[in-house]
């Protein structure tokens, strides 16, 4: 039987600390996956619904993107899978009798571990205006709330639409089509705050906003440059990779400030060796670098390969150089005159150290570099990414087996919502062919990624937000400033499977509209569908759940958003002929000219596949004249999607049909995820050594080194996940490779900072981030009571746990080039309580 959720917050009085472990899952692991499943679910059903985890016939986890190989284990989940597959087919539930029993303040009070415990929502509730708790409301007057908003709009540009990286890709090609149809690119996403450096930094590079690799690639290269990750934790199931490739033969280097117990040893529990000999060790050398260093680690790895170049010749490949790549002479020019003190001081690591990682790079046969959000969220990320690449370049470590760049995603479909569409700065070609399918004009004018629609929010410029998805209060930086911005919204819409901060923090009025998880069988138009996701490494397949929903009439994401369209559009077939120009004014006033976007293939088409200017339409009748759109004043009558809504409700193979015609790459969509089949979308870098770039080449570039400089008695602090956790959820009170038992109020610190900073181990402290604006002037912002913890980290470095110390980052400092919110370099001091 399953368990009750709990009646009380984490009690952060009793948290401990223990040494940190130096071997990762083993049957501890196994052990604690089974029993929070049997919390959550009961015996029969974790079993019933374990089995089908990543298998052909069942359903993607709902948590990490990582790729399955084509023979599938019995077991294909790891434990924080199991875990992600237990909150979401809990037997617990939050009913219309729960919202009556808890007031808002009462939710707001509660933290986010408490929330996520409760269970599945299970009906639409609504928060009306001064209201002090939620109440029921049917489906049709909860989708007509929705729509009568929108349509009372001055400006499209007033609504937000967030995605989380769960949504499948028939949901979030959906919509991106209703926000579209709107008349608004406002599709911030979960993309914006943790990968989009990546995106940044490889489009500009080698043409694609996506790693090169594939899982066998992984198995067979001969060095891999795991840098600012931790699979241990993040990625388990990455590990079994890693192990494979160690057993070939691979050379495995960790790169990050703190020892991860996952990237030391890994007990296989699957193995005889993993269960009775004491499992693999994994990483070759681990290097310690300081938080921010990573651009001068991978200078230095440039620097060295130069010069050994330079000194005995054989190290760089000059034929894919000459033939693939431009700008290798300015930057041999800049990795010349970078110093080797400088790079020293950067990284925090001697030269000696420095070289043995360049040399081991000089010896391999197939590089692949490795990264997630310790490479992704510092001011200068792009810049860093940007040089990952020129050391890949320099030896032609792309577009060939066993080698290549590997940004690790994390939510399980993050990916794939930015292929079909999820995205602010949407490319040209892809909104031609969505005119081309839908016979409308989408908006070419970019709208507000996640940092700038919580600027807009804040300044009262945003009166409608919607979530598909996920938890924006607590995902975001700078949680005072979001919350202030989303009080001041008119109506908050949160599509969800659980309840979370952002059921608690809302606009003036609230919507909560439950929908179908991953688990669930979703049953539409008379049959069982399907959906789709992508993997982190391209690769496309079907998802199907086969548990009973929570409810009986439980709505799936597709299906809010196609009865939401209908609404606001009607059932309009297309039609050739009523093709709007995307430069045509229809808005009765001047229309912005298009504005030209970089290509990415997260943006919705792959830059290095041509669109087609002559896609076939299906044929279908002319569209009515009737227009639900009329009282926005900003729409033109004429311009929205067109298309039969209601069967795209009831038969989502329809949607892909549509995908089929708007992206390439999906060609014969339905009939390659037939049967448990996986396709690999088209990747130029990879398949053909094709560069999507301004002069058709891989591009080295010229990056100035950056790295922070820590003040005097302050620390850099970089925010992570715990053991517990994934993302926002919160499972559990432990962190245990970490050390950490039974709270999660703690900060890690270098023995040495506590003392010369004054302080002593588990004594209670504020911390207090320091943001210097444009003007000089300096911001504070503080998270309160903090355990201080002894712990390997550099040197005037620190760590603690978010969503707890978003709080302490602020909004307005971001990455270079991409915006993503600096959350592993927040300059704080650790302040005294009273």
């Amino acid at each position: 039987m399953a368990t009750k959720p709990p009646k009380a917050d984490i009690d952060e009085s009793r948290v401990r600390s223990t040494r940190p472990k130096k071997v990762a899952v083993g049957v501890p692991a196994v052990l604690h996956a089974l029993q929070i499943s049997q919390e959550q679910m009961g015996i029969a059903r974790s079993v019933q619904t374990l089995m089908r985890v990543n298998q052909k016939d069942g359903f993607d986890c709902p948590g990490c993107a990582w790729p399955e190989e084509d023979k599938r284990h019995i077991a294909e989940f790891c434990e924080n899978g199991a875990k992600a597959v237990a909150e979401e087919a809990t037997l617990r539930r939050v009913g219309p009798e729960f919202f009556a029993a808890h007031s808002l303040d009462d939710l707001r009070g509660h933290d986010d571990w408490w929330l996520g415990q409760q269970g599945r929502l299970t009906h639409p509730m609504i928060l009306d205006e001064g209201a002090t708790h939620y109440r029921p409301i049917s489906w049709d007057d909860a989708l007509r709330t929705i729509a009568d908003e929108l349509k009372t709009l001055d400006d499209p540009n007033e609504a937000v639409f967030y995605t989380s990286g769960r949504t499948s890709n028939e949901a979030a090609f959906l919509y991106q089509l209703l926000v579209r149809g709107l008349g608004t690119n406002n599709l911030p996403d979960c993309s914006n705050m943790c990968h989009e450096s990546s995106g940044s930094a490889l489009t500009e590079t080698i043409g694609i906003g996506k790693g090169t690799v594939s899982i066998e690639d992984v198995h067979d290269a001969d060095l891999l440059i795991v840098a600012g990750q931790n699979p241990g934790t993040n990625h388990p199931r990455m590990l079994s990779a890693l192990e494979k490739a160690k057993q070939r033969g691979a050379t495995i280097i960790a790169v990050n400030p703190l020892p991860e117990a996952g990237l030391m040893r890994f007990e296989n529990p699957q193995t005889i060796r993993g269960v009775a000999f004491g499992g693999t060790k994994l990483a070759d050398g681990f290097v310690q670098i300081r938080l921010g260093g990573d651009q001068a680690l991978f200078q230095a790895i440039g620097k060295h390969l130069l010069e050994a170049e330079a000194a005995d010749g054989g190290v760089l490949d000059h034929d894919f150089i000459a033939e693939h790549t431009s700008g290798f002479e300015a930057y041999g020019q800049a990795m010349a005159d970078v110093s080797w003190r400088e790079l020293v001081v950067a990284t925090g690591l001697p030269e000696k150290a420095l070289r043995r990682v360049g040399e081991a790079v000089r010896t391999s046969k197939a590089t692949i570099v490795c990264w997630a959000m310790g490479l992704t969220q510092h001011k200068h990320s792009v810049a860093t990414l940007r040089d990952v690449v020129n050391v890949l370049l320099l030896q032609g470590n792309i577009g060939r087996s066993g080698a290549g760049v590997c940004p690790v995603r994390g939510h399980s479909n993050v990916q794939g919502d930015r292929t079909v569409g999820i995205y602010e700065k949407p490319s040209a070609a892809f909104l031609d062919a969505l005119d081309q399918e839908f016979a409308f004009a989408a908006p070419r004018e970019h709208g507000f990624d996640t940092v700038e629609a919580i600027r807009a929010m804040r300044d009262g410029r945003v009166r409608f937000f919607m979530g598909m998805g996920g938890n924006f209060v607590s995902a975001t930086p700078d949680t005072a400033v979001v919350e202030a911005g989303m009080a001041r919204v008119g109506l908050t819409v949160q599509v969800s499977t659980k309840l979370n901060r952002s059921h608690a923090v809302t606009g003036r009025r609230a919507l909560i509209l439950p929908t179908l998880g991953r688990t669930d069988r979703d049953r539409r138009g008379g049959r069982e569908q399907r959906v789709t996701v992508e993997d982190s490494m391209g690769a496309v397949h079907a998802s199907r759940g086969r548990l009973a929903p929570p409810a009986e009439d439980l709505l799936s994401e597709v299906a809010i958003i196609a009865r939401l369209c209908g609404l606001l559009f009607g059932d309009r077939a297309p039609s050739r002929d009523q093709v709007i120009s995307p430069t045509q004014d229809v808005s009765g006033g001047n229309r912005p000219p298009s504005v030209k976007s970089p290509d990415l293939v997260e943006v919705g088409v792959t830059p290095s596949e041509p669109m087609s200017s002559d896609r076939g339409l299906p044929e279908h009748g002319a569209a009515e004249t009737s227009d639900p759109l009329a009282s926005a004043g900003s729409r033109h009558p004429d311009n929205i999607p067109h298309a039969d809504w209601a069967r795209l409700e009831a038969d989502y193979a329809l949607i892909r049909a549509h995908i089929a015609q708007v992206i390439p790459g999906f060609e014969d969509y339905d009939e390659r995820i037939q049967k448990g089949r996986t396709f690999f979308l088209p990747n130029g870098p990879r398949d053909e050594r094709r560069f999507a770039t301004a002069d058709g080449k891989a591009r080295f570039t010229v990056n100035p080194l950056e790295y922070p400089v820590i003040p005097r008695g302050r620390l850099l602090l970089q925010t992570l996940r715990s053991h517990d956790q994934y993302n926002t959820t919160i499972y559990g009170k432990d962190d245990r490779y970490r050390g950490i038992h039974g709270g999660r109020r703690v900060v890690l610190v270098n023995a040495k900072d506590i003392t010369a900073l004054g302080f002593h181990e588990d004594e209670i402290v504020d911390l207090v981030s320091e943001w210097t604006r444009a003007d000089g002037t300096i911001e504070e912002r503080r998270a309160e009571e903090f355990r201080i913890v002894a712990y390997r980290t550099p040197r005037g470095n620190a760590a603690a746990y978010y969503p707890e110390t978003n709080v302490l980052v602020p909004l307005d400092s971001v990455a270079d080039v991409s915006g993503t919110p600096t959350s592993k370099s927040v300059m704080v001091r650790l302040a005294r309580r009273g």
